[in-house]
């Protein structure tokens, strides 16, 4: 773990060489079927394309958790209480934790934890300014790893994780089980975690969510393909693939794919891939629950369910969770 001293404030780096996302690339296109994790979406184009997915219409989930966030923040910060470490995976901007900071009592100590040292820096240090009121430490980490939680000079009465977002429908159930556990750890006992969970709705919507008008979606699945060109000198030819996404009931999840059009060889390092046409590579799962379904799944890992708030037409959800673990 490294320690970078910015203008105003101390990150904690445990970002991961470029070698695992070497490996993990390899590793996936070598599985039946291929797979790329849906985590190196996010480099710089790939970020700005998602902020302009959050702005389509189709795509409901940015808006019903505002609307459920402005409606509902005063009993979210009541229920949380004085004297907390909010932590936030996958900060990015910060511009969700911005509302709930702006509403917490103070004082209290903000951990930002996302992959993306330079947004991260850019984004801490300006709230360093904003909340001068708040201890800011910023972790540069894949939170899915293990790492360990920089130490804070405030005594808190319990850490509070705020999980926005439909994130945790990225993970398969039996990692999403295992990654609620790793929170559960880092909140102990007593803790709160606050997470969005994308519910199941009709499937002509989730559809459109993931298949927009402007082709915005697809230009953000394709662009994991230049990802990996940027960063391997690899040689993917996006003209050579197709966005493709759809509802799988039996899984109760959205898939994201990318369909070959042509028979072609990938070349990573001194790796030949072949890519028969028509042959698939999965970049994303995004699953879907009921209440019901989500506190079994947040019950198994130590969690009971408090509070949920939904928007007017029950698609998405803001859950309140204390870890109940002894």
């Amino acid at each position: 773990m490294g320690k970078t001293k910015t203008l105003s404030l101390t990150l904690f780096d445990y970002n991961p060489p470029q070698d695992c996302f070497r490996e993990a690339v390899l590793s996936g296109l070598q599985k039946t079927p291929k797979q790329i994790p849906c985590k190196y979406f996010y480099d710089e184009k790939g970020a700005r394309l998602f902020e302009e997915i959050c702005k389509l219409d189709e795509y409901y989930i940015p808006r019903c958790e505002a609307q459920i966030m402005k409606r509902h923040i005063a009993d979210i910060t009541g229920m949380i209480g004085p004297q907390i470490c909010l932590i936030e995976y996958g900060c990015g901007d910060c511009k969700k934790v911005q509302f709930m900071l702006d509403h917490l009592e103070v004082p209290l100590i903000f951990i930002p934890i996302d992959i993306s040292k330079k947004q991260l820096i850019e984004v801490t240090d300006n709230l360093v300014f904003e909340y001068p009121e708040i201890e800011i430490l910023p972790v540069c980490a894949d939170y899915t790893h293990n790492f360990k939680l920089p130490d804070y000079k405030s005594n808190v009465k319990k850490r509070v994780i705020y999980f926005p977002g439909s994130t945790i429908g990225n993970f398969d159930p039996p990692a999403a089980l295992q990654f609620l556990q790793h929170m559960a750890d880092t909140c102990q006992r007593g803790g709160v975690l606050i997470i969005g969970v994308d519910l199941k709705k009709d499937p002509i919507v989730l559809h459109n969510a993931y298949n927009d008008s402007k082709g915005v979606t697809a230009a953000f699945n394709l662009n994991i393909l230049q990802h990996i060109n940027r960063e391997m000198e690899a040689d993917f030819n996006p003209h050579f693939f197709k966005h493709y996404a759809f509802y799988n009931p039996l899984f109760g999840r959205i898939e994201m794919h990318l369909i070959s059009l042509r028979e072609q060889i990938i070349h990573i390092d001194n790796k030949s891939i072949k890519i028969a046409e028509g042959e698939s590579i999965h970049t994303e799962s995004s699953y879907k629950y009921t209440l019901a379904e989500f506190a079994h799944l947040a019950a198994r890992a130590g969690f009971e369910v408090k509070q949920v708030w939904t928007d007017n037409r029950e698609w998405f959800s803001v859950q309140y969770l204390i870890n109940t673990n002894s």
